[in-house]
């Protein structure tokens, strides 16, 4: 069924069952071969992507809503969501519904909340559900056209995570349990969107005492294979509390 008709047939029944004029939209962020990737969506009927997103219940904590939407895109709720900012300009959403008529439940004007979630990249499955057809991790580095203000909630929360790398746990979330140092590197990069030194960025990490060096590397290439870290996540936690002084 077209997403034109699936809309006007839950439309009575989303007005009962969400609270107004509230929305959530969430960007989930992944690391994967060195590049940082963001979780899109693409509706039916659609030629551009939005960001997964979804209503809040009547009875239902704003956060505990954020979770349950993430959940059903991802499959998977064990993963680390921050709230981080408010959007709510005039005709932000309308005019993704523009062949609708005014009185339908999604072209009701929308204030939204938005998250930014860290996802292992191996831990996520993709679902399609009604009312998309297609569901896609894409670069940072290469991201398609957006609906509505997708864009702009995208870079705000790509924005905050720039800002919050020294104090929250970013890191840890984004990495597998066990991983090189030019891959924690790659990751400070990908993230901060430049080039660090290398020598530089060792010191300063191993400086904070958050890692913790394994006895075993990263089989495989041609070079001699780099060691392995964990993060060290009492003492890691303990750090992020301070936060991790200094610029990148």
């Amino acid at each position: 069924m077209e997403l034109k008709k699936i809309l006007e047939k839950q439309s009575e029944e989303s007005f009962k069952k969400y609270i107004p004029t509230l929305s959530i939209d969430s960007a989930i962020f992944s690391f994967h071969e060195n590049a940082l990737y963001v979780l899109t969506v693409k509706m039916k009927d659609s030629i551009t992507w939005g960001l997964p997103g979804g209503y809040v219940k009547k009875e239902e904590n704003v956060d505990d809503a954020a979770v349950r939407i993430l959940k059903d895109r991802t499959g998977t709720e064990n993963i680390y969501l921050q709230q981080f900012y408010t959007f709510g300009n005039l005709k932000r959403s309308e005019s993704a519904f523009e062949e609708h008529d005014d009185t339908i439940w999604n072209k009701q004007r929308f204030v939204s909340i938005g998250y930014y979630a860290l996802a292992e990249y191996s831990k996520v499955n993709l679902v399609i559900d009604q009312y998309s057809t297609n569901v896609e991790w894409q670069s940072i580095e290469n991201l398609p056209d957006f609906m509505m203000d997708h864009r702009s909630i995208l870079d705000k929360a790509l924005l905050t995570l720039r800002e919050q790398l020294n104090n929250h746990p970013i890191g840890y979330n984004l990495l597998p349990e066990k991983f090189t140092m030019p891959e924690l590197q790659k990751l400070y990069e990908a993230i901060l969107g430049k080039k660090l030194n290398r020598g530089n960025f060792y010191r300063k990490i191993l400086r904070y005492d958050i890692l913790t060096k394994l006895d075993e590397s990263r089989k495989g290439g041609a070079h001699k294979a780099p060691d392995l870290y964990s993060f060290d996540l009492e003492k890691y936690n303990s750090a992020l509390k301070e936060g991790l002084k200094g610029s990148w």
